[in-house]
């Protein structure tokens, strides 16, 4: 299938578009119908309320949506409603943007979705106080964002009445085509021309991917109770896939080698370009999985890559019988994970096309709850972050500090008709981080102009209301569509949408997309310079946090190994929660560092020592898994004392490291209490000792590169 013919079905049928045509019917209805019935004032203010509400609704749960709307609602009225009494003196309305923008930011410590209840608060704020009312209208104006607010979420919990699993089905497809494009990028690795360094910055970018949409589908279907309880076969399925989606991430995370190495040994054979080759096949049919789940239909299990295995064992074979068979026993260990990704991609395909799916994992009862975090409402939350100590806290502060400023700057130097718009630049622009916030500005900026010269383009080319209209329906809902994924391109379509909006309710033309402009970009150096010199948040200063939770779970995770290499019983609820604990602290640090190189130079400290860390943490954790593999695969895995030994030698240099980085802090060691004379029982011999003990080399190698760099931090 074509590229963009693929790519206009994936979104055809995304929870991005199906969100952004439910917003616009959400958003666009109250003004549609109270303008029919003449009362086009209150139905925009009705529309205003149900944008507030939707700002909220955020994938997850249904609970969580259904709150976190109804907070928003709330939130949106006590605004509208403090506002139209402040707004009658300008010194009222100065301390009410004071107070307000700092408490709502505050909302932060609550996690994601407070924080956007916090947004539509200020939203309706900066909306309402430009606005014309009179003290008899303001609690009627009040009670209009109320009705909007509240439309807006029967609206979407009706649709989610309807459509009970379509949340979960598009937020697992599109979790399945990230690990697609994760095992996309492993092939690169695999081709003698690839630059290994672009590579690693490309895969673990990649990473922070994966990781977030995994946690988006665990929120969805682990907080689901109509899910968990397994009332369902749709929710069977969707959790049985989801597990076994992970499982296969795991295996394909277990495709590494020394890659520089692999391709002196092997390039000249032509070997590597073949397994590239069958990695992109596998990787194509995991995608292909992804838009069936997402779509709703049973995916056709099409591929066979018996053909191509049997192709490269062939090869494998031949180039063994020509080196020693020391030497190519990593191939060989290549070819087995490729199998295994071949038939857990077919697996996945069997459970997606069966009668009946049970969620039995090797006779263990998934325990759900652990996987996901649970939100604290607790007050005491908020005191406590009332601390300079705290970043949201000091993020807050130059919130507050900023609107206030930019209100009064624009109450003393008024230009055109809407100054409102220089401090609603301001409230969306400005981010706890300072990447983040350039980021934004350049999107805004850009998107301005973009979408300015459009809506102009559409004002003077489109003469009648109705091309208008649809042109404005269209701009509406395909920035409802992209404003969580593309900021830059929901900018740009939101431009000339509100010029069009504009132009219905007599307001429209070169005036004011000039006026846009100029707002905009004053409201952006505003927030741009707020965010370098008041109370600045550099990566730098945090990122020691990350590597040490990294390190943390790396620790633990090699603890559950080396158990299970010994031979002892481990759990597979422990296994799959300490891998579960190396993947989100792995993507944690990589979001920290790419936002940390969005920052100013000469605020960059060690940025290449940290680089380097992450990359020994993605080495680290791909060897892990690798073993895990191999004890899972294997019915007996052979453990001598020289193993012992590297995996003792491996833990004691994480927590030297873990040391390094937080001295005060107890490092749990397990191999604290070992001597070097004792041993762990051993196993049954394989033959695959000699690829075992260099794993476990690498490991300790890798490991001793870590505390090296932790200490020159």
């Amino acid at each position: 299938m074509n590229q963009k013919v693929r790519e206009l079905r994936y979104f055809l049928f995304s929870q991005h578009f199906s969100d952004g045509i439910r917003v616009t019917i959400g958003v666009l209805m109250p003004a549609l119908v109270m303008g029919l019935a003449g009362q086009l004032q209150a139905g925009v203010t009705m529309s205003l309320g149900a944008v507030c509400a939707s700002i909220s609704d955020m994938p997850g749960p249904v609970t969580h949506k259904r709150n976190g709307m109804l907070a928003a609602t709330a939130l949106a009225m006590l605004a509208a409603l403090l506002t139209g009494f402040a707004r009658l003196h300008v010194i009222t309305l100065g301390l009410e943007i004071l107070v307000c923008s700092f408490l709502f930011s505050m909302l932060m410590v609550y996690g994601v979705r407070a924080s956007v209840v916090g947004l539509g608060g200020l939203l309706i704020l900066v909306l309402t106080m430009d606005r014309d009312i009179s003290i008899e209208k303001v609690l009627p104006y009040a009670g209009l964002v109320l009705a909007g607010g509240l439309w807006y979420t029967v609206l979407s919990l009706l649709t989610n009445r309807i459509f009970p699993y379509r949340a979960g089905q598009q937020a697992l497809g599109d979790s399945i085509r990230e690990v697609a494009a994760f095992l996309r990028l492993k092939a690169d690795f695999y081709r003698p021309h690839t630059n290994l360094d672009d590579n690693y910055r490309t895969l673990i970018t990649q990473q922070i991917q994966v990781s977030e949409k995994q946690d988006a589908v665990r929120e969805l279907l682990f907080k689901s109770r109509m899910v968990v309880k397994e009332s369902t076969q749709t929710g069977r399925t969707l959790l049985k896939t989801f597990i076994n989606l992970v499982d296969l991430y795991e295996q394909i995370t277990t495709i590494y080698y020394d890659y520089a190495s692999l391709r002196n040994r092997f390039a000249a054979t032509g070997l590597l370009d073949q397994v590239a080759q069958l990695i992109v096949q596998l990787a194509n049919e995991v995608e292909a999985i992804g838009f069936a789940v997402q779509a709703n239909y049973r995916p056709s299990n099409r591929a066979d890559f018996t053909a191509q295995l049997e192709k490269l064992k062939i090869e494998v074979d031949f180039i063994t019988a020509q080196e020693p068979e020391n030497s190519t026993l990593v191939l060989k260990k290549i070819l087995v994970n490729l199998r295994s990704i071949a038939q857990r991609i077919t697996d996945i395909s069997l459970y997606l096309n069966q009668n009946e799916v049970h969620l039995q994992d090797k006779g263990e009862k998934l325990e759900f709850g652990k996987f996901v975090s649970r939100q604290n409402l607790d007050p005491k939350i908020f005191v406590s972050n009332l601390s300079w100590n705290s970043s949201i806290f000091r993020f807050s502060v130059r919130m507050a500090l900023v609107a206030t400023f930019t209100f009064f700057i624009t109450q003393l130097f008024p230009y055109g008709q809407h100054n409102y718009w220089v401090l609603l630049t301001v409230v969306f622009i400005l981010k706890p981080s300072f990447g983040l916030t350039k980021q934004r500005n350049y999107g805004r900026i850009l998107g301005t102009l973009v979408g300015g010269v459009i809506g102009l383009l559409i004002l003077y080319l489109v003469p009648g209301d109705t091309g208008r209209f649809v042109c404005m329906l269209l701009f509406m809902t395909a920035f409802y569509t992209v404003q969580r994924t593309n900021y830059a391109l929901s900018v740009i379509f939101m431009t000339p949408f509100m010029l069009l909006l504009f132009g219905f309710l007599g307001d429209g033309g070169l005036g004011i997309v000039q006026e846009r402009i100029i707002d905009t970009v004053a409201g952006c150096a505003i927030a741009f310079l707020a965010t370098y010199l008041i109370f600045p948040n550099w990566e730098t200063k945090k990122i020691g946090g990350f590597l040490e939770g990294v390190l943390r779970a790396n620790l633990q995770y090699l603890q559950v190994i080396t158990e299970e290499l010994a031979g002892r019983e481990v759990s597979r609820l422990q296994y799959k929660l300490a891998r579960k604990e190396v993947y989100v602290a792995s993507a944690n640090l990589s979001a920290a560092f790419r936002r940390m190189t969005a920052e100013p130079k000469h605020k960059q400290r060690n940025s290449s020592k940290v680089y380097a860390l992450v990359v020994l943490n993605h080495l680290l954790s791909s060897y892990l898994a690798n073993i895990a593999s191999d004890i899972e695969q294997q019915d007996s895995v052979s453990f001598f004392a020289s193993s012992q030994k590297s995996l003792r030698r491996s833990a004691n240099s994480l927590a030297e490291a873990l040391r390094n980085l937080a001295p005060d802090t107890p490092v749990e060691n397990p191999f604290a209490n070992a001597t070097e004379g004792e041993s762990i029982e051993s196993t049954s011999v394989t033959s695959e000792n000699d690829l075992l003990r260099e794993q476990l080399e690498f490991i300790q190698k890798v490991c001793a590169d870590i505390t090296k760099s932790t200490a020159a931090l």
